[in-house]
């Protein structure tokens, strides 16, 4: 493995999957002395297309972003469908799910991680952009999050 397959060493956001997002937003909230973010929903899978392990699937999620400096904080709270969020939250329960990089290239970039052992585990749209979770965990110990945002 050799350069820099991102383009980008900046994290943006790191995100975590929770089972209540209005009770973990709140407790961020008091936490940092800020304003509790809204949460809403993610688009619906016509919207959004989304995809996990390859498949459409109709997974949602409740989202809630705290922006601290330089850095993004994400909350999940996902609906009962198949998806990276479902299956990190059953599997370790609630905590640490992604860090996420902004990148350019998606498609290309999605190919060169998967030829070199990084699987795409989900994708999806959203207003402004989209997003891919990949299989990075076996040798960085997290799963990591590109988002490519419209121009």
């Amino acid at each position: 493995m050799s350069g820099n397959y991102l383009g980008n060493r900046v994290v943006t956001q790191i995100g975590l999957v929770v089972r209540d997002i209005e009770r973990t937003s709140q407790a961020y909230a008091e936490f940092f002395g800020v304003e509790k973010p809204q949460w809403f929903w993610t688009d619906a899978a016509d919207v959004a297309r989304t995809e996990y392990r390859g498949e459409r699937s109709e997974a949602r999620a409740k989202l809630a972003f705290f922006d601290m400096g330089s850095l993004q904080l994400e909350l999940i709270e996902p609906d009962e469908h198949p998806s990276t969020w479902r299956e990190s939250l059953d599997k370790n329960g609630e905590g640490f799910h992604h860090i996420a990089f902004v990148v350019d290239g998606m498609k290309e970039k999605i190919e060169l991680l998967g030829n070199n052992g990084f699987p795409l585990l989900q994708k999806g749209e959203y207003t402004g952009g989209r997003y891919a979770y990949l299989d990075t965990f076996k040798d960085l110990k997290v799963i990591v999050e590109l988002l490519e945002n419209d121009r």
